[in-house]
């Protein structure tokens, strides 16, 4: 089956315009904190929301996603800028659209989702640490006289040294913020908390002066800019590519884990590999107007549903409503506080850690549990990449160990005393390098010689070369004590790997048939 983008499946529903308002008052001020706790401008931010959001929702394989700037992409933005610039950063952004779509394109999107849950659960905890530390800056007004380390460790040491710098203006308009968005969420659910959040947080910046938006960014284009093709050199390319596969790994993982929370809420079915090539062109769409790596984002897509979205169509029109709200009130971002955004990204860190699942792991598997721990220090002591080949790596460890102990041999106690020049030795599970060594523990204290000695594989899984290989090995060793080695009841997959390395037969009414 082709592609086939979401918008050819737009019915225009008055709870779509519900949907896409309620979506636009969340992805306002989040679109603004994350823009600058990414390291760049807020208006970036915004225009991210708004092109990668259109065509996210436009583009894509699903019915109710909502793209944007996205938490978990904050350490990666802010270490590309640092690294080459903003201009690396979008062409960093462009080159993972090329990237994302080609993945689609080649249908490996069922082949992203198979990263396993512990990594994901112990990466998104990470990544949540790491925007939260920071943060401290500008929540509680420090002041360090060089830019903070990149690091988790030097980084909270480089703060600690300059804590005489606190400002108690911004830690109370940041504590105001947290207070305000919490105390709206549990007592007036159906109110936008962070923007009402941040609207205090703006008001009280009145009475207590702050750093805000304006101070550190200057004011706002009214508007989009001109969208902009790079023209790179290779140098350039070369530069950006690390950080493009980054992208393009962590927004692969994201926004099928968002497209999936949107089929769990709504009954509907996505379309990975049309989701991917969505994706794609979103990035590339974003990059063009100036604006940084896009991906399904699961809190907006999750009130998406929960505010009645019926379909694409309140997507692209919360990308609208974001774009009005640029053109007629770009100034009133300006005043924002530093500290209010802070504060706000505060409760995004806490809320990304799925601490029910951390309990759950630790509760039901203590492998998989220190699986997830790994893979969380390896994200906030190293990078994040680090942390998720740790995670794989350990995984395909604890995976082979699991299959090894499946694999068995189970030996007869004695010959049949009807017939003893025969011995049937049942195998079953995997056969393969994981398991061999016990399988072959296990043949090797066979002590007696029967002229035939059958290997019975009906309840073997699968067989690699080593497993062939072992079999094989049995062969040429009892051969020169006269016994005959049978392989019989291979399923068909296993029959073909044992080809060329033992004997096979068929039983056929007691009897021994061999091909």
């Amino acid at each position: 089956m082709g592609y086939r983008p979401a918008f050819l499946d737009v019915s225009i529903d008055l709870r779509d315009l519900q949907a896409g308002l309620t979506v636009a008052i969340v992805a306002l001020p989040l679109s603004l904190a994350i823009a600058i706790a990414s390291g760049v401008g807020p208006d970036r931010g915004l225009v991210t929301a708004i092109v990668g959001g259109f065509l996210v929702s436009a583009m894509g394989g699903t019915r109710h996603q909502i793209g944007g700037p996205a938490g978990a992409f904050i350490v990666l933005v802010a270490g590309c800028v640092a690294a080459i610039g903003v201009d690396g950063l979008i062409l960093a952004t462009m080159l993972s659209g090329l990237m994302l779509a080609a993945l689609g394109v080649l249908r490996l999107g069922g082949v992203i989702r198979l990263v396993p849950y512990p990594v994901i659960v112990g990466f998104t905890a990470g990544i949540a640490v790491i925007i939260a530390a920071s943060q401290l800056r500008d929540l509680l007004g420090l002041t360090p006289a060089a830019p903070e380390p990149g690091l988790l460790i030097p980084k909270l040491a480089a703060l600690w040294q300059v804590r005489d710098t606190l400002t108690p203006a911004a830690a109370a308009i940041a504590a105001l913020t947290i207070a305000v968005i919490l105390a709206c969420q549990r007592f007036a659910p159906r109110v936008p908390a962070m923007l009402v959040g941040i609207v205090a947080a703006t008001l009280m910046a009145q009475v207590l002066p702050a750093p805000s938006v304006f101070d550190r960014f200057g004011a706002l284009p009214a508007g989009l800019p001109m969208p902009i093709l790079p023209m790179p050199d290779w140098a350039a390319v070369q530069a950006a590519l690390p950080f493009a596969l980054a992208f393009t790994l962590l927004g692969a993982i994201e926004s099928l884990l968002s497209a999936m929370v949107a089929d769990q809420m709504s009954g509907s079915r996505m379309r990975p590999d049309d989701e991917l090539i969505g994706q794609g062109l979103a990035n590339i769409g974003a990059g063009l107007f100036g604006g940084f790596c896009t991906t399904g984002t699961i809190a907006r897509t999750a009130t998406n549903v929960k505010a009645g979205s019926r379909g694409p169509a309140s997507g692209m029109i919360h990308a609208g409503l974001l774009l009005a709200f640029l053109m007629l009130a770009a100034p009133l971002v300006g005043a924002i506080p530093l500290a209010g955004l802070a504060g706000l990204l505060m409760l995004v860190s806490w809320k990304m850690i799925e601490w029910h699942a951390i309990a759950s792991l630790i509760r039901i598997d203590r492998a998989e549990a220190g699986i997830m721990a790994a893979t969380f220090l390896g994200v906030i002591l190293h990078d994040l990449i680090m942390g998720i080949l740790i995670g794989m790596a350990l995984t395909g460890l604890l995976f082979i160990a699991r299959m090894a102990h499946q694999g068995m041999a189970h030996p007869p106690a004695t010959l049949p005393e009807e017939d003893p020049d025969r011995m049937v030795i049942h195998l079953s599970g995997p056969v393969f390098f994981g398991s061999v060594a016990r399988i072959e523990g296990v043949l090797a204290r066979i002590n007696a010689q029967p002229r035939l000695l059958v290997l019975d594989m009906a309840q073997v899984t699968l067989i690699d070369r080593s497993g062939a290989q072992m079999i094989r090995d049995l062969s040429d060793r009892m051969g020169p004590r006269g016994t005959r080695v049978l392989a019989t009841g291979a399923p068909p997959a296993v029959r073909a790997a044992l080809t060329g390395s033992v004997a096979m037969a068929e039983p056929c009414e007691g009897i021994y048939k061999t091909d």
